[in-house]
């Protein structure tokens, strides 16, 4: 007998266990699409899952549904989806209660802050500049001069536009380089008060579960992701002052997910950049760090020579924003293509055209040039796709990293 698609998925539902029903496992989505594949003549593009902020479940759940219907087949995680995973299947009961539902959003910028685009967006308080310090223009958007020394990773941020076009137009303005802290998922602080009793104890709670884990938690979240057509090739999960036994912990945890690599942004102690690299080589992985405006031909080299087990996750946009300092991104990825586990895009301007994060296509990173060069030496380096610049009205985070994909193909084809 023929069934209609209708009728056949009506009866695939009637046959499921009631269980299976109620399983946040992408049931009625596998029954609806095919698996993802973002694999483009020999280059795999992937993202971060960042780019998903601004959707309104942060699950990994909900998650692994952004990537899907993006259509990637393969994503460097962060620590949120982890975290609310492990807390949400690991029977996670600190002192003071749970966190609020809503599953750790992991992706977003430590602190809150503005939304994405918004004046004052990402932290560092940037604001709308002072006339009298506009300098350049970029498709008639005018801007402040780059500030050195901000928050980001030592690179600074740059800064923001005065004004920007109707949203989706070519120069439509998002936030500055600089989110250094993206909730990676290991803890460490970052200042401010001190703790109380309360988040003390909690803090100590949660060590001592995170010890007990089973990894047969994190082993079903990374069937979760294959069965659908997902890999997870990195894990943004890494604390660089992490305790030894939290550290091993992140290590394990992406091991087992099937990273290739954890990453983090790009310190500057040589101490814990040689701690972390030499872990990382222990558990078959390498320490992957990120880069922003201080992205350079010579930025990773203290990382290099202070463990074999140091890598680049350097992102290619921020590279050019902060001035192609000492070479292109071609550049450095011929130079260093056998040290970089793997590279972000985005679309950014250079410092002298304000530095903005633009809908790709409209800025000046060399996007193509540089998925030509991987793709013609074959080298195997996923490339993320990290969504900064300002989402359309109308649109959401998903549609806008497809587009990114679309732009990839196309580029690749």
């Amino acid at each position: 007998m023929d069934y209609t698609r209708r009728e056949f998925g009506r009866l695939a539902l009637a046959t499921m266990p009631a269980v299976a029903m109620f399983d946040k496992t992408l049931i009625g989505s596998a029954l609806a699409q095919a698996k993802p594949n973002s694999l483009f003549n020999g280059v795999q593009i992937g993202t971060i899952t960042y780019s998903y902020r601004s959707m309104p479940d942060q699950s990994a759940e909900a998650t692994l549904q952004y990537i899907v219907d993006s259509g990637i087949s393969a994503v460097e995680l962060m620590g949120g989806p982890v975290d609310s995973w492990a807390r949400a299947k690991g029977n996670y009961a600190p002192p003071s209660g749970p966190p609020a539902a809503g599953g750790g959003r992991g992706g977003g910028r430590a602190g809150g802050g503005a939304a994405p685009g918004a004046p004052g967006g990402g932290g560092g308080g940037r604001g709308t500049p002072d006339p009298a310090t506009l300098t350049a223009v970029w498709n008639g958007v005018p801007c402040a001069p780059a500030r050195e020394g901000g928050a980001g990773g030592g690179g600074g941020r740059a800064a923001a536009p005065a004004a920007a076009p109707a949203a989706g137009g070519a120069a439509a303005a998002a936030p500055a380089a600089g989110q250094a802290a993206r909730g990676g998922g290991g803890g460490g602080g970052r200042g401010g008060a001190p703790q109380t009793p309360e988040q003390i104890a909690d803090a100590e709670y949660t060590r001592k579960w995170r010890q007990g884990l089973s990894m047969q938690i994190f082993k079903d979240l990374k069937k979760l992701y294959n069965d659908a057509g997902v890999t997870i090739y990195a894990v943004k999960n890494l604390s660089l002052n992490a305790s030894d036994e939290d550290l091993e912990y992140q290590l394990t945890v992406a091991k087992t997910l099937g990273a290739t690599h954890v990453t983090a942004e790009l310190p500057g102690d040589a101490a814990a950049l040689k701690r972390v690299g030499d872990a990382a080589l222990k558990h078959g992985l390498t320490a992957a760090y990120h880069t922003h405006l201080q992205g350079s031909m010579t930025v990773f080299d203290e990382a290099f020579a202070a463990s074999k087990g140091n890598f680049a996750n350097v992102d290619l946009g921020h590279f050019v924003a902060g001035g192609n300092k000492g070479g292109t991104p071609m550049d450095f990825l011929n130079k260093f293509h056998d040290r970089t586990a793997s590279f972000h895009l985005k679309d950014r301007t250079l410092p002298e055209h304000c530095g903005l994060n633009l809908a790709w296509g409209t800025g000046e990173t060399p996007i193509k040039e540089i998925l030509r060069l991987v793709a013609k030496n074959k080298w195997k380096i996923p490339a993320s796709i990290e969504l900064e610049y300002t989402v359309p009205q109308g649109s959401d985070a998903v549609k806008e990293v497809r587009k990114c994909v679309e732009y990839c193909k196309q580029a690749l084809a």
